[in-house]
């Protein structure tokens, strides 16, 4: 099961999700990354805090959209992720392609720092 809360801040937005993201629900997570595009936000905060899972399928909706953050100068921060789920992203090289932080502080200072 996944819950994917959206919260605007003024300049960023966060995208909080707690439970499971898998093949089953996976676009409900694509549909969530394209409303917060659709409005503009240049600035997107991934809060993987309460992120118990992740399938290949989940890692593909961040995947499908790295082009398009980069052309579209869209800053994309992944953060507080627990050690399981972070591994996948390590073992997939997909740390060496998405900005991943231990924490909201920490993804906030990168945020602002670009």
């Amino acid at each position: 099961m996944l819950e994917i809360i959206l919260t605007k801040k003024e300049s960023h937005t966060v995208i909080q999700l707690n439970g499971e993201v898998d093949a089953s629900n996976s676009v409900e997570l694509d549909q969530a990354i394209q409303a917060v595009v659709a409005e503009g936000t240049k600035k997107i905060l991934v809060d993987g805090s309460s992120l118990d899972y992740i399938s290949s399928a989940g890692l593909g909706v961040f995947m499908s959209y790295l082009e398009d953050f980069q052309d579209n100068e869209i800053a994309f921060i992944i953060f507080g992720l627990n050690d399981k789920v972070q591994n996948v992203f390590h073992i997939l090289g997909l740390d060496q392609l998405i900005t991943i932080e231990t924490g909201q502080d920490e993804a906030l200072a990168r945020l602002y720092e670009a």
